[in-house]
């Protein structure tokens, strides 16, 4: 084997190693890993492989390096998922830019899915932040302007009385992905963005008053201009949200 594949083969491993011992420990994300070298004579293995591991972790996130202060245990963020989603977008987009396609499906999936339990958690609420995010994208939607921030702020806080921390982390990562892939790809947002502005309020009413047919109905309404707009053939570049 090849001296650079059979470092990359020992880093793989270590790798494993170092998530193995995370979880026989019990660590948390911010609890403190053993030194680089405990780590060398726990593993039995040399610094070098310690070393190219704790890079290859870092960078999906499971430790966190601090330099002066030791490695610890990450907070395990979907950030590596988005890059490589993002790139893979870029890469890829196809006659029919079906890899931006799949995102926006399966955002809208994640979000039909959990349509009982999201209603469930506001019915009978007035939710002060839904309003107002709202309310900000209608006012920003009659000036022209795209509403990106209130947009992922919203489904970030529709999902966060469901009780599943893994759901709300998938759907904004697939916003992220989506928003980020956009402008590279030089497409426009819809033009009729008032409909996405109004089935956000129509998704908060719905829940609100209890009705999870509404609100289903309302997120494939959310959802229509955003893959009407992947199926238009050429459009000119603009910033992305919805």
């Amino acid at each position: 084997m090849p001296a650079r594949s059979a470092s990359r083969a020992g880093a793989s491993s270590t790798s494993a190693q170092i998530r193995d011992l995370i979880v026989a420990r019990g660590l948390h994300p911010g609890d403190g890993l053993p030194t680089e070298i405990e780590l060398c004579e726990l593993l039995g293995v040399s610094r070098t492989s310690v070393r190219e591991a704790i890079k290859t972790l870092a960078t999906l996130d499971i430790v966190e390096v601090r330099h002066g202060h030791g490695t610890f245990v990450g907070h395990m963020s979907l950030d590596a998922l988005v890059e490589s989603l993002i790139f893979r977008g870029v890469l890829s987009p196809g006659g029919d830019l079906q890899a931006l396609r799949e995102v926006v499906e399966v955002r809208q999936a994640l979000d039909l899915a959990m349509a009982d339990r999201i209603v469930a958690s506001l019915e009978g609420t007035t939710n002060a932040t839904l309003h107002r995010l709202v309310d900000e994208m209608a006012a920003l939607q009659a000036k022209g302007e795209t509403f990106p921030v209130q947009d992922r702020l919203f489904h970030a806080e529709l999902l966060s009385g469901i009780n599943n921390s893994l759901v709300g982390q998938l759907v904004t990562a697939f916003w992220d992905v989506y928003s980020g892939v956009l402008p590279r790809l030089g497409l426009a947002l819809p033009e009729d963005l008032q409909l996405t502005v109004c089935a956000h309020g129509d998704m908060l009413r719905a829940a609100e008053s209890g009705d999870v047919d509404s609100f289903r109905t309302a997120i494939v309404d959310h959802y229509r201009p955003l893959l009407r707009a992947l199926d238009a053939p050429e459009a000119p570049e603009t910033t992305p949200g919805g």
